[in-house]
């Protein structure tokens, strides 16, 4: 087989590529679009796989635009430029269906309603790696490879993490970020004016508060910055320690090591789909971070408990329902430990796990509870449709030491765009309890 194909794409697939066939070779290939005549180079085979790097596009899709970003295809951030808003949503809905139904068996012909916010501009975080070598500078991992790309501008983040990052890439190609830098992480406040740092450093090459004056000088909007001297696993703070970000009336503590919903234009619409109008006796709030839906939660239900197994989230939690004067029984543990000894029925269950999602065994688990509702927010489809086979009794659903005591249906699936130019997906799944 030749080293550069001629192809015809059938249809994007979860992870950014392009699928196509040739010669009985099941070949993937980066940004392109449903039906368009592309050539591509062979970059690996494995077995009847091939995968490809994109060399020109012989016959393009009416969708196609010009990416606005200098960089794209070179770094890995993005891989949806090329496409219209509008067309990536469509492609997010047919890959989330066909992921859901082809590995959990779980077949979703209703509609799928869709949450969209400004297409640039929206990252509230950003995360930079240091290219300590001639000629230095920030920049991003190239896709699947270990090389740092520099970068002049990145048009996904909010206009204050762009400014804060056109500052601290004038002192990398300066030479006046201190030696021994690793990475800096970078995050900005709801109100997009103040941002924090965590910057990770091999070690130390001069005094902690040397290393804050620099930073602190070079950014004015500089609230809280958190060194790490990762030959001593020692860390320096200056500042508060958070910043704080609001949604849906409420005010959140965000401390350096917590996490928020990353979309900055889409958190009260997001808060108002998962909780809104709820209300009972109990609900659970598992892998409940900060406290995001927590807090509306403990508004509207008799009792509400939080779980979360991140420490200075669970502090962060704490705080927050203090500021809003509300009751929460927060506990910090993993979310399947907690499950393995947690017996209560609780009305309503809200989950926002990370990308691993839930598993098989810990959703059995949950189903073991029998909760009237669960609303289910995942990041991954793919672990997504394991958990769903489980707890609808899908007969694709992997085999558990705990049996299921019920099952449940799917109400409701929308999907949020909180990562547009890219190929990831939200999913909120809402679910009743059928026996």
């Amino acid at each position: 087989m030749a080293d550069e194909l001629l192809l015809t794409v059938e249809k994007l697939i979860y992870g950014g590529n392009g699928l196509a066939h040739a010669e009985g070779n099941t070949v993937f290939v980066p940004y392109v679009l449903p039906g368009e005549q592309v050539r591509a180079a062979v970059r690996t085979r494995k077995k009847k796989l091939i995968e490809t790097s994109l060399v020109k596009v012989e016959q393009a899709a009416a969708t196609r635009i010009a990416a606005p970003c200098p960089h794209y295809q070179v770094c890995g951030g993005c891989q949806y430029q090329h496409i219209e808003i509008a067309e990536q949503v469509r492609q997010k809905r047919e890959i989330l269906r066909e992921t859901l139904g082809r590995l959990g068996g779980v077949n979703w012909s209703g509609e799928i309603a869709a949450h969209t916010g400004e297409p640039y501009g929206y990252r509230n975080r950003g995360q930079w790696a240091y290219r300590d070598a001639l000629p230095r500078a920030l920049g991003y991992f190239q896709n699947e490879s270990a090389r740092i790309v520099p970068i002049d501008t990145c048009p996904v983040m909010s206009p204050a993490l762009q400014a804060a990052f056109g500052k601290l890439q004038e002192m990398a190609r300066g030479n006046t970020l201190a030696p021994g830098l690793l990475e800096i992480e970078a995050f900005a406040d709801s109100a997009d004016e103040k941002i924090a740092l965590n910057v990770a450093f091999e070690r130390f090459v001069k005094p902690a508060k040397d290393l804050v004056k620099d930073f602190r000088e070079a950014l004015p909007a500089l609230e809280s910055l958190l060194l790490l001297d990762q030959s001593k696993n020692r860390f320096e703070l200056s500042g508060p320690g958070f910043l704080q970000h609001r949604a849906g009336g409420f005010s959140y503590r965000v401390s350096h090591l917590s996490f928020f919903q990353v979309n900055r234009f889409l958190t009260d619409e997001m808060l108002q789909a998962v909780v809104g109008g709820k209300k009972g006796g109990f609900a659970l709030d598992l892998y409940a971070g900060v406290g995001f839906f927590t807090l509306p939660l403990a508004k509207s239900f008799t009792r509400v408990m939080s779980v979360d197994a991140n420490l200075a989230a669970t502090q962060d939690l704490r705080e927050n329902a203090k500021a809003a004067g509300v009751e929460v029984i927060s506990e910090n543990e993993h979310t399947e430990e907690f499950l393995k000894k947690f017996t209560e029925q609780p009305e309503f269950v809200v989950l926002d796990p990370p990308r691993a999602g839930l598993g098989a065994e810990t959703a059995a688990r949950l189903a073991n509870l029998g909760a009237a509702e669960i609303a289910y927010l995942s990041c991954d489809p793919s672990t997504l449709a394991r958990d769903l086979a489980v707890l609808v009794g899908s007969e694709r659903r992997q085999k558990t030491e705990v049996e299921p005591a019920h099952r449940y249906a799917i109400t409701d699936l929308q999907l949020f765009d909180l990562f547009q130019q890219t190929y990831h997906i939200e999913t909120l799944v809402r679910l009743r309890r059928v026996t």
